[in-house]
């Protein structure tokens, strides 16, 4: 499938010289449906682009796959209207997605048909593994200045979030762009496990505030370190701390909040103002 992440949109410009009609470069929002076994699981609003990587990385991400070998195949459809992504997954992962969609339904009429749904919205995040990666305020500094360098779709539009992968001595090794910060995180995860890069060798590095499903998508990606430029709500610092995950927020150079397991922060976080 063939189709723009951009577009060009007429604006009247109003500037301090005055005002003139001029074009400008937005993004496109397309509704993107997720289905399996030909049934839609979900639809978000997202870019048309690296949705291959979508389909991997939100299927890892939500735990409907544990691995990218089970997945069969990926079929991408353009409907006009929207794209749908068709998810074919392996005989033991469909059993176990029927099931879990089957407990998700609910039985009718019971009043509580949520209360599953509720539970499956505030999962705890996987445990981050033991790693001995550290990393320096230089380093954090790094990811966010390289991370806005490889957002080629916000240069042009201003638009859009990014989510990269950063690897101390050697940068952001993948980024995804996207309109929705969820999708560009999903999109990353994609793009790491087909390149088969260990999510624990680095950090994800993300243009958007913590919430806790980035957070429980960081911890599906096993990266022990989160870094964002805006602030964290208050559920995701609970849910990065029970995971063991440092999370970093409201990057301004070398300037920054760590809001759980600062041992992971070589510098600064030892020498904390009481």
């Amino acid at each position: 499938m063939t189709r723009s992440a951009l577009t060009s949109a007429t604006r009247i410009a109003r500037r301090a010289g005055g005002t003139s009609a001029a074009a400008r470069t937005v993004p496109e929002e397309t509704p993107v449906a997720l289905s399996y076994a030909g049934t839609t699981h979900a639809v978000m609003m997202a870019s048309p682009a690296d949705l291959e990587d979508f389909a991997l990385g939100f299927s890892l991400t939500e735990g409907i796959v544990s691995a990218p070998d089970e997945i069969e195949s990926v079929e991408v459809e353009d409907h006009g209207a929207g794209v749908d992504i068709q998810i074919r997954l392996k005989d033991t992962a469909n059993t176990r997605f029927e099931a879990r969609r089957r407990r998700l339904a609910g039985p009718v009429g019971c009043g509580l048909c949520g209360i599953e749904s509720i539970e499956e919205a505030m999962r705890s995040a996987p445990a981050i593994g033991k790693s001995r990666l550290t990393f320096s305020a230089q380093q954090i500094a790094e990811s966010v200045r390289l991370l806005a360098k490889a957002q080629p779709m916000h240069t042009e539009t201003g638009a859009v979030h990014a989510a990269g992968f950063y690897v101390p001595g050697k940068g952001i090794v993948t980024a995804r762009e996207d309109v929705g910060r969820h999708n560009a995180l999903d999109k990353l995860a994609g793009a790491l496990a087909t390149a088969g890069v260990d999510g624990a060798s680095g950090a994800v590095v993300v243009t958007s505030r913590v919430s806790v499903e980035m957070v429980q998508k960081t911890a599906a990606v096993g990266a022990p370190l989160i870094i964002a430029v805006s602030a964290p709500t208050a559920l995701a610092i609970r849910t990065a701390d029970e995971a063991g995950m440092t999370l970093v927020a409201l990057v301004r150079g070398e300037e920054f909040d760590i809001f759980t397991h600062p041992e992971r922060i070589s510098d600064g976080a030892e020498r904390h103002v009481a």
